[in-house]
């Protein structure tokens, strides 16, 4: 599993740009809200993954610019995602899927 965390690090701009352009239709798939991450959201996060490649979390509540970004920095390391793009309350999350023909993104 490290493996996949590692080759997301090395997206492209071009590659995290196109994710942010898909991003844009999705609907926040989890929510994080004044429990903060907990296990629970983490076995979410990973279910949520597996099941599509690109993902948006909406953060809730009264998190501070500061906040946020720590908590998507958490999210990254202890998710073992990357994240693509974050916007005010929102952030996109990308874990290279399992099966490359099932990818967001294209191949080569």
């Amino acid at each position: 599993m490290r493996l996949a965390y590692m080759e997301n690090l090395s997206l492209t701009g071009a590659q995290k740009s196109k994710l942010r352009g898909l991003g844009q239709k999705l609907e926040a798939t989890i929510k994080v809200g004044k429990e903060g991450l907990t296990p629970a959201f983490f076995t979410e996060l990973s279910r949520a993954l597996r099941a599509h490649d690109l993902i948006k979390l909406r953060f809730v509540g009264d998190a501070d610019r500061a906040a946020r970004s720590t908590l998507t920095t958490q999210i990254e390391t202890q998710g073992h995602c990357t994240c693509v793009g974050a916007v005010g309350h929102t952030a996109l999350f990308y874990k290279a899927a399992s099966n490359p023909a099932e990818s967001s993104l294209p191949v080569g």
